[in-house]
């Protein structure tokens, strides 16, 4: 009877080992992962049309108005500020940088053109419908990117943030980091502002990404790979960068530096 009751007591106590173990077994024997980030959505596009780009334009800023595109161009020496029709590319007006600044991002809010510069710490202001010159206001930093909200100025300077601005003095208000499932997106150019959320280049990159404006999340990204590649096919041209949106037509325009067509897209 006692080895009876020894035998059931033995496997009693293997029987709860093997249950104690199974319980905190992290040897990672659960095949489900819990900690696995789910991919950002690809957003589709197609091509609606091509419209001519001149190949001299080093695509820094791009702006849809009033039917029309205004283009900042950069390079020392080379640097412009174009206004032309988007169909014909027919300039209707344009004048030219001191060879001493690089222009960068543009953005119109109130009729009111901003367009930054490199590295000369500057911000450029004119009236968008004469380019009448009204003054300059400091800029700390790189320039490249430039946008709004309707209310605030957006840049970007080649980091992972995204950078709020008052009109009219240029005074920073607030930063926001731009991430991607909690990580750093790097290389943020060209901006577009669009009903809550800002389209991006990344610099280097052939993707635009959709970026939350009230987080920084990325919500979204489109993949310019196969166009690029057959843009580049041709030496002459450069980085992809340059994104516009027209809200009458809702369709957006996108080019790169020394591009022979813009390619209007359709999300």
């Amino acid at each position: 009877m006692k080895k009876q009751y020894w035998f059931l007591l033995s496997l009693l106590t293997i029987s709860m080992i093997g249950i104690n173990y199974s319980c905190n077994n992290t040897s990672g024997e659960n095949t489900e992962d819990t900690t696995e980030k789910s991919a950002v959505p690809v957003i589709s596009f197609s091509i609606t049309s091509t419209l001519p780009h001149d190949t001299s334009y080093f695509t820094e800023g791009l702006e849809f108005y009033d039917s029309t595109l205004l283009e900042s161009t950069g390079l020392n020496g080379q640097s412009r500020l174009v206004q032309y029709n988007p169909k014909t590319g027919k300039v209707l007006k344009q004048i030219k940088l001191d060879s001493n600044y690089f222009g960068e991002g543009i953005t119109v809010l109130h009729d009111t053109l901003y367009q930054l510069t490199y590295q000369q710490n500057v911000v450029f202001v004119y009236d968008v419908k004469t380019f009448k010159k009204l003054g300059q206001l400091p800029f700390k930093g790189e320039g490249w990117g430039l946008t709004n909200d309707g209310k605030n100025i957006i840049a970007s300077n080649g980091s992972s943030s995204l950078y709020y601005y008052q009109p009219g003095t240029f005074k920073l208000l607030k930063q926001v980091n731009v991430t991607e499932n909690g990580n750093p997106v790097p290389n943020v150019n060209e901006l577009e502002y669009v009903d809550g959320y800002v389209y991006a280049n990344q610099w280097q990159y052939n993707d635009i990404i959709k970026i939350d404006a009230s987080n920084g999340n990325v919500v979204g990204k489109m993949n310019f790979d196969d166009l690029v590649g057959k843009v580049r096919s041709d030496n002459h041209s450069e980085y992809f960068n340059g994104i516009a949106y027209n809200r009458s037509t809702k369709k957006f325009y996108v080019t790169g530096k020394l591009w022979p067509q813009i390619y209007e897209i359709q999300f």
